[in-house]
């Protein structure tokens, strides 16, 4: 399907929240089955339209996240399919419990959307940036954990999301103006990583938000005469473990996150690589092991090194290191 770059500019300015609202809006056109659930954040959840399209499947729970992933099994035991939304921080760590044994043990067909994960919040500072949340709730059991890199990419793993009969937490990252990534069609579908660029010398393994930043990232490196391959993870769990497998042919891996160097994407992959008797060293670049004060999206990028510049900086000095 031809894909016009008016389209991705659309999704670029929505940001990857308001996306996932007209997404989500245009599959319950075509599904009855699938409702929408908000605490208390209806337009900050991109849910608007969605409210107004269909007023009788949109559920305020009001500020109850745990109530929220409750009433949303409950519906997922009766055959709905209900995408339960609030801020990634609140979504994995104030739920947690109900989402183990909810979405985890009794395998409700929950779709559980965290929007503003990373330092999307900016301002609103540590209480709500979601640094942690793959670690949490990657550890439980029969969750499918989602992380698109733009717009576009959005747009897919909401519509796999709904698809597929199995809980899913989808992690919405960055903010409005997303940095588009992908400018024409492609092929999603959960658990395959996607190559973005060949390489041969170094593997850089991306979700989400960095995605983009890993790709400016290897374009610095090429001109160091570094080849560096790209592969955007948006299913960190389950995990490509063939993609994994073929970047053990590089001489150095890195994964990119802006999450915690602890439990996220780098932690999966580096459990995945634990027994391989030939591997190549794994550079995990993630949040800096502190709770920063609040500053402004960039301006937090920049104080964890998750830029281009310093992620490439980064990575030629660790390349480096192991070559001498």
């Amino acid at each position: 399907m031809e894909i016009k770059p008016s389209y991705l500019r659309t999704l670029s300015m929505l940001g990857q929240r308001g996306v996932f609202g007209t997404t989500l809006t245009r599959l319950a056109e075509q599904n009855e089955n699938i409702v929408a659930l908000a605490a208390d954040l209806c337009n900050t959840s991109g849910l608007d339209r969605f409210q107004k399209t269909f007023p009788q499947r949109f559920y305020n729970t009001g500020i109850a996240e745990q109530n929220m992933i409750g009433i949303a099994a409950g519906l997922a035991s009766c055959g709905k399919i209900p995408f339960a939304t609030t801020f990634s921080n609140f979504a994995s760590l104030r739920s947690c419990e109900q989402v183990r044994h909810f979405l985890g043990y009794m395998r409700e067909n929950v779709k559980l959307v965290g929007f503003g994960a990373g330092f999307s919040f900016g301002m609103f500072g540590t209480t709500h940036y979601a640094l942690e949340d793959i670690a949490a709730l990657r550890a439980i059991n029969n969750m499918i954990i989602l992380s698109p890199a733009d717009g576009l990419e959005t747009e897919k793993a909401v519509e796999a999301a709904a698809k597929i009969s199995a809980p899913v937490y989808l992690r919405l990252s960055g903010t409005m103006n997303n940095p588009i990534v992908y400018q024409k069609d492609f092929d999603f579908e959960i658990g395959k990583a996607i190559t973005l660029r060949d390489g041969s010398d170094v593997v850089i393994m991306a979700t989400g938000s960095m995605v983009h930043n890993a790709l400016k990232a290897a374009e610095k490196l090429e001109e160091n005469d570094i080849s560096v391959k790209v592969v955007d993870i948006h299913t960190i769990k389950p995990l490509d473990v063939q993609a994994v497998t073929t970047a053990c042919d590089a001489k150095l891996i890195v994964s990119v996150e802006e999450h915690s160097t602890i439990g996220g994407l780098g932690s999966a992959i580096e459990e995945t690589m634990a027994l391989k008797s030939r591997r190549p060293a794994h550079l995990i670049i993630g949040t800096k092991p502190f709770y920063p004060h609040a500053g402004e999206y960039a301006y937090m990028h920049d104080v964890h090194d998750l830029t281009p510049e310093k992620i490439a900086l980064k990575i030629k000095n660790t390349y480096e290191e192991i070559c001498k």
